[in-house]
């Protein structure tokens, strides 16, 4: 088996649709990024990527190649996805945390896992999504950005 952990940051911005685990969640902010900047499914990714030796996201996509200018995050979880089929391994599980003041995220969080469930190519048992706020503190705190955070088994396919 191998374990991955992954972190992503973005700041909230004007003018940008705020998505997370590709669901579109009304916000009167969006995060700043050279993607969809969903902060969520890009700590999935470093995760697997982690998990597998594989580098970051930014190593398989960089931020200044415009092809993925404004791309959806969950299209780039799915070729992670290939990647990690390519070595012969599958998610066991893995256990996400949106850290964010606002907006409140739990109406959102099932249909979160779903999407990463289904790009994954997993059963939805075996992703967790939670989130946080930091009572005020830190740059999160302060409502000037989302971090996420996650960590993933990855189990060999027999």
């Amino acid at each position: 088996m191998r374990i991955g952990i992954g972190y992503d940051v973005h700041a909230l911005v004007e003018k940008r649709q705020l998505i997370l685990g590709g669901v579109r969640i009304p916000y009167s902010q969006g995060l700043q990024g050279h993607s969809d900047a969903d902060v969520l499914t890009h700590a999935a990714m470093d995760a697997l990527l982690g998990a597998c030796a594989l580098g970051d996201i930014g190593k398989h996509f960089p931020d200044d190649d415009e092809k993925y200018r404004d791309i959806s995050s969950m299209e780039l979880l799915k070729e992670v996805m290939g990647l990690i089929g390519q070595k012969g391994l599958t998610i066991g599980n893995i256990d996400c945390i949106i850290i964010a003041q606002k907006p409140k995220l739990a109406p959102y969080i099932e249909d979160m896992r779903a999407n990463l469930a289904l790009a994954m190519k997993t059963d939805i048992a075996n992703v967790s999504v939670k989130a946080t706020t930091t009572e005020g503190l830190g740059f999160e705190g302060r409502g000037e950005g989302i971090g996420a955070q996650a960590v993933v088994l990855l189990l060999p396919v027999f």
